[in-house]
């Protein structure tokens, strides 16, 4: 029974992530700052590594990144599609699945749940989204996109300035929010089975 009830809540909250997902993409996404769209996507990544556990935080990711690349448009702006393999923006879009999935590990792997403790995961995730994503866009405009004239490394974290202010912001309201429910979502999740998340 307890086995059933797992994969019963999988099969809704890994679904549910990936919708909000795309949700927070494109709830704010028309505002563009640079070549960066402002979403409300590593609110949902974090929270889902922090509440679903590494492995199906990673997992609500990947499905998706997935979801997008067939071609639903899911992704900021709404767009979707393998065309996204080539945008400066794809790098935020991995790095989805490593910040889910390095949240969730490094609260797992914590004794106690403090605060401070999801205070800590949730910013960890944020600069993974920041470094992998904006390096990888860097990388695209002066490899395989058209760059902006003057464009320069400098100028590519310039453009997350304003998108950090945000995401700072959201941040500590996902440790506020994870810190407060993960008992409640955990609690119904065998023992055995959240370690292996």
């Amino acid at each position: 029974m307890a086995t059933k009830s797992f994969r019963t809540i999988d099969l809704v909250l890994v679904p549910m992530f990936a919708a909000l997902m795309g949700i927070g993409a494109n709830v704010t996404s028309f505002l563009v700052i640079g070549g960066v769209p402002i979403t409300l996507q590593t609110l949902f990544s974090i929270l889902a590594g922090a509440l679903l556990g590494s492995r199906l935080g990673a997992f609500a990711m990947s499905l998706y990144l997935l979801v997008g690349l067939v071609g639903f448009p899911v992704f900021a702006q709404f767009k979707g599609g393998l065309s996204t393999f080539v945008s400066p923006t794809f790098g935020f879009l991995i790095s989805f699945i490593l910040v889910a999935y390095v949240t969730g590990k490094i609260i797992e792997k914590s004794e106690s749940k403090y605060f401070f403790t999801f205070v800590i995961a949730c910013f960890i995730g944020l600069i993974i989204n920041y470094v992998v994503g904006t390096n990888y866009m860097y990388f695209a405009y002066i490899t395989i996109a058209e760059a902006p004239e003057g464009f320069t490394y400098s100028m590519a974290w310039a453009w997350m300035i304003a998108p950090f202010i945000k995401d700072v912001i959201v941040t500590i309201a996902a440790a506020v929010v994870a810190h407060r429910i993960y008992g409640t979502v955990r609690k119904h999740r065998p023992n055995h089975l959240q370690q292996a998340s």
